[in-house]
């Protein structure tokens, strides 16, 4: 039996037939991989440890932009440098951020130019990036949803175009892409790893595309790990077999911390058996709510990160918090209900001093000062709820 086998069937086992690290919606999945030289491995501590987690990273996009196009057509080295250094703040030593394919078509030169300076000015903060090619989740690519950024209607899109998945004559340019990022930049330190997509298993026209992307990939694989955004570990099964080197999994959301502990745990399990990292991708807060875009009353859609960040922090597990900036929530369905997410307001204030603080705590040091500022930014009162929570209803139990 080829080890590439034994590694899906024991995923397969391991996971029961069940979801683990509930995504964007509640029957999502997530990648996998094994470790490459120079790669930060995380311990094979099975939950236990309130040491340093070796992974301490933000989920980053700047804060007025709706898609990854806006973020480099509109690209501002200060800005960057603001953020990177709110990031520094919270002994963080990772960004999750992604490429514009779209914008890389439109003007490549630029795109390059504002790559080098994001991934010099993390480096300057004692960052590493783990940075995305393209992204499976969203709407089209059209003009119209690439540009627009109306708070009540701007939307994230996917990447590449529907048309080019499904029309293998146009799969040219987008390993054209692959080829261009790989040779500049699978050596690069400055990387802790590199994403392909983020989150391609809800449509099978997408998996077969990203598939044959990964082929490419992998040809010009070199000292830095590649990886799929996923939104549950059991999707790794299949990633394995693409030639990825690290599991993510998503979990934005959880009802209970027993769930999200057990959760983590068996994440933790699946790292010691295959001796292969395992990052936890996205995670927010606890939340009543059985789907990802739940219909939340006003104070469980604000961030609460100090709900999950010490369950995190004993587990061990490298993660990314979604995310650096306060903003409104990147998915339509969820800023409709009135969500906004993140730490950092543009002014370096903070929305909770908790929160801060239980997310440095993860580097050994919990200590944070700095204004709190429980208040959505002007710019966004629009996508305040008028809900009003139902007495016992407000937060889930932290029992």
């Amino acid at each position: 039996m080829d080890s590439g086998r034994t590694r899906r069937e024991f995923l397969a086992a391991s996971t029961g037939g069940i979801t683990l690290g509930l995504g964007r919606y509640h029957n999502t999945q997530d990648t996998s991989p094994k470790q490459r030289k120079k790669e930060p491995k995380q311990a094979n501590n099975q939950g236990s440890t309130k040491k340093p987690v070796d992974v301490r990273g933000a989920i980053y996009i700047p804060t007025r932009a709706f898609n990854r196009y806006q973020m480099w057509r509109d690209y501002d080295p200060a800005e960057i440098e603001r953020d990177f250094g709110y990031a520094a703040r919270l002994n963080l030593n990772a960004i999750r951020t992604w490429l514009s394919y779209e914008y890389w078509l439109q003007n490549p030169d630029a795109h390059a130019k504002h790559l080098e300076h994001l991934l010099d000015t993390a480096d300057k903060y004692g960052m590493q990036v783990l940075l995305g090619l393209f992204d499976s989740v969203g709407r089209a690519p059209t003009f119209e949803n690439l540009l627009n950024d109306d708070i009540l209607a701007a939307v994230q899109t996917h990447s590449p175009s529907g048309r080019t998945m499904v029309e293998k004559p146009l799969w040219k340019t987008p390993r054209v892409f692959i080829r261009w990022f790989m040779q500049q930049y699978r050596d690069d330190d400055r990387l802790l790893a590199i994403e392909l997509t983020n989150e391609p298993g809800w449509d099978q026209r997408n998996v077969q595309f990203m598939r044959e992307m990964a082929e490419i990939l992998a040809w010009y694989r070199g000292e830095r790990p590649l990886t799929v955004g996923s939104t549950s570990l059991a999707n790794n099964a299949e990633y394995l077999d693409w030639g990825m080197d690290i599991l993510q999994f998503h979990y934005n959301f959880a009802r209970t911390p027993k769930l999200y502990r057990h959760v983590l745990q068996q994440a933790n399990y699946v790292q010691t058996k295959l001796d292969m990292p395992v990052w936890l991708s996205e995670w927010q807060r606890l939340r009543p709510g059985e789907k990802f875009a739940a219909d939340v009353n006003e104070n469980a859609a604000v961030p609460d990160y100090s709900s999950l960040a010490p369950i995190i922090h004993k587990a061990g597990i490298g993660n990314f918090f979604w995310s650096l900036m306060l903003k409104p929530a990147y998915t339509l369905a969820v800023r409709e209900n009135g969500v906004i997410n993140g730490l950092f307001h543009e002014d370096g204030a903070v929305w909770s001093l908790d929160d801060a603080r239980a997310i440095k705590a993860m580097s050994g040091d919990p200590s944070f000062e700095g204004r709190e500022r429980k208040e959505y930014p002007d710019w966004t009162s629009d996508i305040k709820s008028s809900n009003t929570p139902d007495p016992g209803t407000e937060q889930p139990t932290r029992d």
